[in-house]
């Protein structure tokens, strides 16, 4: 072999130190770097593949459809349902940040008409001011809420005095053998105190005794009487209804009665020394 089949032989194998030139293409692919805002094909392609995956399991899987269906619906509905909840409200806000202001405008007041009807509107405002104050009484008078069970006493159209009150428990009592039954409701209404009474004494109605199960005795039995449960003061509101105190304080506040309004001690008090025989009871 001759000297120059040897160096092409040298040349072709690729000695140590004599290794072709590598393109710019080739070391950015061997050190894993590529341009920026380009993936690399393989992160694209194992994406690809999760996704067909994913794709050929709900489309194999009828329980996976239906899940996927209505957590898409449920996701709609919620969507839904935001926008009268948080959305209208941050809208409507941010609409009442950027309207104009309302301002009177001083050349409608020079057109006489108009100046008649504000004046007209004007004198029937005050009329009707006139004629609410009529019917709120200037003597003391009390409110009875029976919905929040809170009571107000009133002087003079003043607030003078308020608490807690028990008022009726709306519930429906009957006999074993059901001929009568009663529920027990507070009246509602204007009504006036009818009679005061200091340390009463309750007279049991039937429904007490069938309410505790027992027989109903006669009409002057002893037992139908009893001490002490009253409080100290009872106001009679008409149809056996009365306003009294109560042994059970911590029931202040609560729809528990029969009918009757109950008072705490002090509150009880300072309603009966206040009011009078006649004196209106407003209860709503």
């Amino acid at each position: 072999m001759n000297t120059e089949d040897q160096n092409e032989n040298l040349a072709g194998e690729g000695t140590p130190g004599n290794e072709p030139p590598e393109s710019p293409a080739s070391r950015d692919m061997d050190s894993g770097n590529m341009e920026p805002g380009k993936a690399q094909p393989g992160s694209k392609s194992q994406f690809n593949k999760y996704l067909n995956l994913a794709v050929g399991f709900v489309k194999s899987h009828r329980w996976a459809r239906v899940t996927l269906t209505s957590a898409v619906i449920l996701l709609l509905l919620l969507l839904i349902l935001s926008v009268p909840v948080y959305l209208a409200p941050a809208m409507q806000h941010s609409w009442g940040k950027s309207r104009a202001e309302c301002r009177p405008d001083s050349s409608l007041l020079e057109n006489r008409a108009i100046r008649r009807q504000i004046s007209a509107t004007r004198n029937e405002i005050t009329r009707l001011e006139r004629r609410l104050a009529s019917f709120v009484p200037t003597q003391t008078y009390l409110v009875i809420n029976t919905v929040d069970n809170r009571f107000s006493l009133y002087r003079n159209r003043k607030l003078i005095r308020e608490g807690y009150c028990s008022s009726g428990s709306y519930t429906l009592l009957k006999t074993e053998e059901g001929d009568k039954e009663w529920i027990f409701k507070t009246p509602r209404g204007r009504l006036s105190i009818q009679g005061k009474i200091t340390h009463p004494v309750w007279r049991k109605p039937d429904w007490a005794f069938v309410e505790e199960g027992l027989p109903i005795p006669g009409p002057s039995d002893p037992s139908r009487y009893e001490f002490g449960v009253l409080g100290k003061y009872a106001m009679s509101l008409g149809d056996g209804y009365l306003i009294h105190g109560t042994l059970y304080q911590r029931q202040l506040g609560m729809p528990v009665t029969h009918g009757c309004i109950r008072l705490g001690d002090e509150d009880l008090d300072a309603v009966f020394n206040s009011l009078n025989v006649g004196s209106r009871v407003y209860i709503y």
